[in-house]
């Protein structure tokens, strides 16, 4: 992953340096450009979060708009496709873009950041959950919307061993990504600060791995089953894992990251149960605040489908925090912006607050539900937010 991730980085670099100099600020509108992924497997992130971004861009607009002027959005296509996504971070540039949006994972996402980067615009990676998507990869002008993937592992691990009683854990990696391995990182963190908690085993697969039966044999050869596999997967190769682990008897409680987050997928493992998964919202009409239940409402009549996972919610986020900085430093200019985005503390939003600083465009502590599915049926059974922040100097080392 990382060398097909280099590739793009260059191709983003090399772009930059035959780009034609962006539209000349609007006097009239302010533009949102959208380099995501319009076709690709990527899509399947992608859409539904500006699905959710448009939905409060609309608000906005029949508010008012953003300082007296109308949001308009234009959209290019990166195909799931990293050479593609600077050509189109560079597209929507060209077309005046105030705020580059950019895809939700960091991987297929930062040739089009770095492209905004190079231009002094804005980026903001929809839901990307690497430290990488912020200053400590992209450079000093990229944010995200969404909550780190390291958060996510330390939340399923500190929650399962506080309210699930869990002790032995197997940790199995896919190192497919930036995200899974963040996932893994975060519960790296937590467990030494598990008094009794004890790691009994640990491997890793491939996203494409037709089989992970050498894996499964190694956690049935354990004097015991472990009490909980942190598994740090996201689609398409995350649900074959859990349908082998479960088609092996190993009945361990299985944790997850946010990527095997939604229903969609659950009916390829018939009466899945002791599966959990943190949530930013519950896309299951069963969140604590109604708001979000209407937000759901809503969606569905302007998509025609409701949200699929919780990755439709930072959309939604990204919007309102940036429309926020907007309004407070009166001009679209990126180092205002900046500015104000960067002085946010617990900023109260739908999806729960953000915090950004001139460390960290991302966030290293959030308050989570716990999704569990249960004989097929998945639901929220807890909520949980981890007890200190994982430290900026920990995630920047990964």
């Amino acid at each position: 992953m990382k060398s097909y991730l280099k590739i793009g980085m260059s191709a983003a670099l090399g772009a930059l340096m035959f780009a034609a100099p962006s539209a000349m600020a609007d006097d009239e509108r302010i533009i949102i450009g959208f380099a995501t992924a319009q076709s690709g497997f990527m899509q399947a992130y992608d859409k539904p979060a500006e699905e959710a971004a448009k939905i409060r861009l609309d608000e906005i607009n029949k508010a008012g708009g953003l300082l007296g002027k109308q949001i308009e959005i234009v959209v290019a296509d990166t195909k799931t496709d990293r050479a593609e996504g600077a050509k189109a971070g560079l597209e929507v540039i060209d077309k005046g873009a105030d705020l580059v949006v950019v895809s939700c994972d960091y991987d297929f996402g930062a040739p089009a950041a770095l492209a905004a980067e190079g231009a002094g615009k804005v980026s903001f990676f929809i839901c990307a959950e690497s430290i990488k998507a912020g200053i400590q990869g992209v450079g000093p002008n990229s944010f995200s919307a969404s909550i780190l993937a390291a958060v996510q592992g330390a939340t399923m691990a500190e929650w399962a061993y506080t309210k699930k009683n869990a002790r032995n854990f197997y940790r199995l990696l896919d190192t497919w990504t930036e995200y899974n391995k963040g996932i893994c990182d975060g519960f790296d963190w937590m467990m030494p600060k598990l008094k009794d908690a004890k790691l009994v085993g640990e491997d890793t697969f491939k996203n494409d791995d037709a089989s992970i039966a050498a894996q499964i044999t190694r956690i049935k050869s354990l004097p015991q089953e472990p009490d909980a596999i942190m598994l740090c997967t996201m689609m398409p190769g995350g649900v074959s894992a859990v349908k082998q682990l479960r088609a092996a008897g190993i009945k361990s409680m299985i944790l997850n990251g946010s990527g095997m987050s939604g229903a969609y997928w659950l009916s390829a493992v018939p009466d899945l149960s002791n599966f959990f998964v943190p949530d930013q919202g519950s896309v299951h009409g069963d969140d604590p605040n109604p708001k979000v239940n209407e937000f759901n409402a809503k969606y569905t009549e302007v998509t025609g489908a409701p949200p699929s996972s919780q990755y439709v919610y930072p959309g939604y986020v990204m919007v309102d925090v940036w429309a926020k900085a907007v309004e407070r430093a009166g001009t679209t200019e990126t180092a205002a912006v900046v500015a104000e985005l960067e002085k946010m503390r617990d900023e109260p939003t739908l999806f729960g607050p953000r915090t950004f600083t001139s460390e960290l465009h991302h966030q290293n502590k959030g308050r989570y539900l716990i999704t569990a599915v249960e004989n097929g049926k998945p639901g929220v059974v807890d909520e949980w937010t981890i007890s200190e922040a994982i430290p900026v100097d920990y995630l920047a080392s990964k």
